[in-house]
């Protein structure tokens, strides 16, 4: 598959997952780590797509709640951009790990960009629905954000997925290893900063025990992630059913 194509198919994932269509799906569709998915089908090679998109995924977990409707940061949009890149350009998951960071902030950005033009969308459904003119509403609600939508997310991701290698690879070549190796230190801190922003958002003192028995019976009895989720969801059952029960009796 030719780049050009790549770049397009990006594009367009970029704006499917990011429209919202009801909410079933959407939030699993716009994470890294499911981004990941379909840009190891476009470029064959799913081992690599899915270790850096799981490595930004990484970064995303505290990233869980957007409060007043304010997306803190684009998972989706670093992980478009970053993960196509790393690729083309045999890039360390570490670095493409603190390569992604930059356009989640900047996908902030655009996302306030359609906002503000959706605001137009909805004096435009006033007014139809003032007329009971209920075709003319859906087109105001879905048909026209849609492609505002995508005129403000399809042309970064297809710009930066065409173009990225060239402009990556001349821009890795030019800096000095020391700061090559800052980017990997960094691309390593962040993952940790997820989990600790993960704790921070569900994490209750008289839970953090079963957080840090969970960590070291990974890393002394060597149990792989599948075990490690079955011992655990086995845990979460006893506790629930002991904690009701003690709750019942009182």
């Amino acid at each position: 598959m030719s780049t050009f194509t790549i770049a397009i198919l990006m594009g367009l994932l970029y704006w499917f997952v990011r429209l919202r269509f009801g909410y079933t799906l959407s939030a699993q569709l716009l994470q890294p780590v499911t981004i990941a998915v379909f840009v190891g089908l476009f470029y064959g090679d799913m081992a690599n797509a899915m270790i850096i998109g799981a490595g930004i995924q990484l970064v995303y977990l505290g990233v869980t709640s957007t409060p007043g409707g304010n997306v803190p940061s684009d998972p989706a949009l670093a992980a478009c951009i970053a993960i196509p890149v790393a690729l083309q350009t045999g890039m360390e998951p570490a670095i493409a790990v603190a390569l992604a960071v930059p356009f989640g902030v900047l996908g902030v950005f655009g996302d306030q960009l359609r906002r503000t033009i959706n605001a137009t969308f909805v004096h435009m459904a006033d007014r139809y629905a003032e007329e009971a003119n209920t075709k003319g509403i859906l087109r105001a609600a879905f048909l026209f954000p849609a492609l505002a939508g995508f005129l403000i997310r399809f042309p970064p991701v297809f710009i930066a997925t065409y173009y990225g290698e060239a402009v990556v690879t001349k821009f890795l070549d030019s800096i000095p290893l020391w700061l090559t190796h800052s980017f990997e230190i960094m691309g390593g801190i962040l993952p940790a900063l997820g989990f600790a922003l993960t704790i921070m958002v569900i994490g209750k003192k008289k839970l953090i025990p079963f957080f840090i028995l969970g960590f070291f019976t990974v890393k002394y009895f060597q149990i792989d992630v599948m075990a490690a989720a079955i011992f655990g969801t086995c845990l979460a059952l006893l506790y629930m059913s002991l904690a009701n029960k003690e709750g019942a009796e009182a």
